[in-house]
């Protein structure tokens, strides 16, 4: 009976020796082959949840590739260059964090989470700029898309930067504020686990002060490119003018008063060497529409087959709510859902800085570093997918 009642008091401290083991794991390598079956589950629910997205994006570029070439020209091309080189810069120093916790290096692991934290928090802020940037042009989903080419800039439109750094300012002014409470009572373990999160505030309003400075860059470059085109229209306008008058007698080309110029003969005997080659139907095309065109403007009518046939080349337009909208809804869409799960990682290394000020993990116990440390790094590898998708198509 006393040798029962010894085993079991041995059992007892054995498991209060190993503090982090849970109870139902016989072993830290047992627990950690759990988890990390348990993070490769989900991280293929991820995957599967952005693959369906994918295939949305891949079904309405190939309807529509001209619109989505023309609508990623709005997207600053520098600030997600910035966001990218930010994210994969925070994928090493999860990836070095993991390394610290592996080997007690407590203070380099506080550090190396401080710093993704930090990476996360300046895209976050980019991201902010970027997004207010197009709310106030109204480039917005279908049925909200309000964007005007001759006003793209509405004068009435709200403060949506401010509205978006709000929730974070009042973070920032909570943690600020308990820091400077905790150093005032002297609490040791408030202070080291509330400065780097005061850090990581402040990344977000630099990463905003980047973004602003970015964007008001390119405004006023392609400002001045447009004020640029305009002038040099005018002249090539005048030019045209003058040479309009010395070109009277020619009759090579017959002119309406404000209308494009006709094709000649020869033009068409070109056209219809070339439409004879199967492998050029782009001149079929051409050849048609000038045929109907010749036909339309001699005054002939027109019926059935010798309908007029548009240009296979021609480029629809895509500034309208129902094409452009289809676009910016897709963007919002991957990009705003990517962005919620750089929060949710956000604040699980929150809980993992706590931990790591407390030193406990060490070379047995280091799996909720490795593991939030694969979901970072997926996050990652979407936004590596996401940024030539939506920024880099033209």
């Amino acid at each position: 009976m006393a040798e029962t009642t010894a085993d079991a008091h041995h059992g007892h401290d054995d498991h209060e020796h190993h503090e982090n083991l849970a109870h139902h794991f016989d072993s830290y390598e047992q627990q950690f082959d759990a988890g990390k079956l348990g993070i490769w589950l989900f991280l293929v629910t991820e995957v599967l949840f952005f693959g369906g997205m994918f295939c949305a994006y891949a079904l309405y570029r190939n309807l529509r590739p001209e619109v989505f070439e023309g609508c990623s020209e709005f997207l600053n091309t520098q600030l997600g260059a910035i966001n990218t080189g930010v994210l994969l810069f925070s994928s090493l120093t999860m990836a070095w964090a993991v390394r610290c916790a592996q080997l007690r290096q407590h203070k380099m692991l506080i550090g190396m989470l401080a710093a993704t934290l930090s990476c996360a928090a300046i895209f976050l802020g980019v991201k902010a700029v970027e997004y207010s940037h197009k709310f106030g042009m109204g480039l917005l989903p279908a049925g909200l898309y309000t964007y005007d080419p001759l006003h793209p800039h509405h004068a009435d439109a709200p403060n949506y930067l401010a509205y978006i750094c709000v929730p974070f300012a009042i973070i920032a002014v909570f943690v600020i504020g308990w820091l400077i409470l905790a150093f005032l009572q002297k609490d040791e373990f408030k202070v080291r686990v509330l400065k780097p999160l005061t850090v990581v505030c402040l990344c977000f309003f630099a990463g905003v002060g980047l973004g602003t400075i970015i964007e008001a860059a390119a405004e006023n470059a392609h400002g001045n490119g447009e004020a640029h085109a305009s002038v040099a229209h005018g002249e090539h306008g005048d030019e045209a003018g003058h040479g309009s008058h010395d070109e009277e007698g020619h009759e090579d080309h017959t002119v309406a008063a404000d209308g494009p110029i006709l094709a000649s003969d020869d033009d068409l005997i070109g056209l219809d060497v070339l439409a004879k080659d199967s492998s050029n139907p782009g001149a079929k095309d051409n050849l048609r529409a000038l045929k109907s065109q010749s036909a339309a403007s001699s005054g002939a009518v027109l019926t059935g087959d010798e309908k007029p046939v548009p240009n296979a080349t021609e480029k629809r337009d895509i500034n309208t709510p129902k094409q452009a909208g289809i676009f910016f809804g897709i963007y919002y869409c991957m990009t705003g859902v990517h962005a919620i799960h750089i929060l949710a990682g956000m604040g699980v290394m929150v809980w993992l800085l706590i931990r790591a000020v407390r030193a406990e993990f060490n070379e047995k116990y280091f799996g909720p570093v490795d593991f939030v440390g694969l979901y970072w790094h997926l996050v990652d590898l979407i936004w590596i997918y996401l940024f030539p998708l939506l920024y880099l198509i033209g």
